[in-house]
């Protein structure tokens, strides 16, 4: 290794370094400030007997629970603690079926003294169907003075396993047994494409997600936009109107402008329910209680709808101000580790001031992002497989700052496949750190390229990887823009399809930070690889 690099390409490498390690911190320092702040809103007046009018209940709140599992059986005990927890804060409980235990919930519901919306599902399997349907009906009847209404399945229509004239045979096959009034619950464009299903129920619910919709309402139009969808779906039906689903969720993959967190769910929830007691409006909100199976389905976002989490504690008060964190000790912490190792390492190896002082921003990068993606994982994150995959992900972009440290910015950097033969064949030479960095570089392309081609085709439900491909694009993307370097096809290969995927990401939510975030990352990271072919081109 030489004794001093200190030529000027070599020193505008750490310049550029620090300067977008200094950027980045920056960033994410205001950001982790403005989650401190205490946001007011809305106060619900609890003290005075203010309660939410209903809840959607879901027990499946424990590890390896999931309706899916037909063997399951929630204990009635489970069912007690959590409609006691429940009981404090709500008039009233949504279930979705009756099976898996679910039907001893009005029996526990009329002691604990709370009305329930009774839910028969309904899907693409008519023997079960109708098995479900007559042990609902008999619950419902068994409890009447419980039972507020039937509902005779959810989103059938919209998730197109049975059609409009099948559900009405089926809630007119309720109706004339069930002694309590019937109604069907879907998304509200649903009921206004199916108008003649209202001749068939008693109530008219319907589901108004601003999240969700085709186009995600941001949280400053979203009770504005539910009560514009109230009135136009109440102009259209002369039949009592309840919205049977309406939250907000407090984690997961940004929408547009509809970003999940606990203040704003903190804040739709509080807001709508003044709305809707003001306006008199009959409501079922989403959800009780956290649901992390729901990952499966909906992504990270699905299992952090509930206004309890798994452990029954509110994430959030129904008065006073809400923060979205309690503290920094924790990133701070991290970003002051980081920094410490990344100069500890550079101890023994020759380099400039400057050297120094980018890789201890560097480390300080790297450190913030362990803590940040340390925290992003145990909301995502969803099985011993993801745990693995993405962790060493995460380990190896990690190192990347520890590697940068031993490097002195001119052993030249090899291609991916020519690093692993010298690797394979025992032929590692004197510029050993520059073909470590090269594997360690051709990984996380390919790494990244998939990630951001899954990302691109298949947006909905999947999260932004900024944390795990941070460090490496600074480092790589960086540094590779002025230190020797040289790419194989399957880097430029790996670098295009990164660069096109997410632009064509950011493309239809311009304005999403965490679109912006995914998209400058990424091209950071292909840009010195995109650079060769440019320039081979010319």
């Amino acid at each position: 290794m030489p004794k001093h690099i200190a030529s000027p390409p070599n020193d505008r490498n750490w310049l550029g370094l620090l300067v977008a390690s200094l950027v980045v911190l920056l960033v994410l320092g205001i950001v982790l400030v403005q989650q401190t702040r205490p946001v007011p809103m809305h106060d619900l007046k609890l003290a005075d007997g203010e309660r939410l009018k209903c809840v959607s209940y879901a027990p499946y709140r424990l590890p390896g629970q999931t309706p899916f599992d037909e063997k399951l059986m929630i204990s009635r005990e489970q069912i007690a603690a959590d409609l006691a927890a429940l009981a404090n804060i709500t008039e009233c409980v949504r279930i979705y079926s009756v099976d898996q235990g679910l039907d001893q919930v009005p029996a526990v519901a009329r002691e604990v003294g709370l009305k329930v919306l009774l839910g028969a599902w309904v899907n693409a399997d008519s023997q079960r169907n109708m098995k479900q349907l007559d042990h609902a009906i008999a619950i419902a009847n068994d409890y009447a003075d419980v039972v507020r209404v039937l509902i005779v399945g959810n989103e059938v229509l919209l998730r197109r396993e049975r059609t409009e004239s099948e559900m009405r045979e089926l809630i007119e096959y309720a109706r004339a047994r069930a002694k309590v009034a019937v109604t069907y619950a879907d998304v509200w464009e649903f009921w206004l494409q199916h108008p003649k299903l209202a001749e068939t129920v008693d109530w008219v619910t319907v589901h108004i997600l601003p999240f969700w919709e085709d186009h995600p309402v941001a949280i400053d139009r979203a009770v504005a936009h539910v009560a514009e969808v109230f009135d136009e779906v109440r102009g259209h039906f002369d039949k009592p109107l309840m919205i049977g689903e309406t939250g907000w969720p407090s984690a997961g993959r940004q929408r547009q402008g509809s970003e999940p967190s606990q203040v704003n769910q903190a804040r739709y929830i509080r807001e709508f329910v003044h709305v809707a007691h003001e306006k008199g409006w009959n409501y079922n909100l989403i959800e009780a209680i956290d649901q992390p199976w729901k990952r499966r389905l909906e992504g990270t976002v699905g299992g952090y709808w509930g206004m309890l989490g798994t452990d029954l504690a509110p994430k959030f008060p129904l008065a006073g101000p809400v923060t979205e964190r309690s503290g920094v000790a924790a990133p701070l912490a991290g970003a002051a580790l980081g920094a410490a190792l990344c100069l500890l390492l550079t101890l023994g190896t020759h380099g400039s001031a400057l050297r120094r002082a980018a890789l201890g921003a560097t480390g300080a990068v790297a450190g913030l992002a362990a803590v940040l993606g340390w925290e992003h994982a145990q909301l995502a994150w969803r099985d011993p497989f993801e745990w693995w995959l993405l962790g060493g992900i995460g380990a190896l972009s990690l190192m990347t700052a520890l590697t940068a440290s031993r490097w002195s910015g001119a052993a030249p950097i090899a291609p991916a496949s020519e690093a692993w033969a010298a690797v394979r064949a025992g032929c590692v030479t004197g510029h050993a750190t520059g073909q470590w960095f090269g594997l360690l570089r051709g990984f996380l392309l390919f790494a990244a390229a998939v990630a951001a081609l899954l990302l691109f085709a298949d947006p909905r439900y999947r999260d932004f990887p900024v944390f795990l491909y941070l460090v490496p694009a600074l480092v790589f993307g960086v540094t590779g823009w002025w230190a020797p370097t040289r790419f194989g096809i399957e880097e430029r290969v790996c670098s295009l399809v990164i660069a096109t995927c997410v632009v064509g990401r950011w493309l239809p939510e311009p304005l999403n930070p965490q679109a912006i975030a995914w998209l400058a990352t990424g091209l950071i990271l292909a840009a010195p690889c995109l650079r060769t072919i440019v320039r081979k081109d010319q």
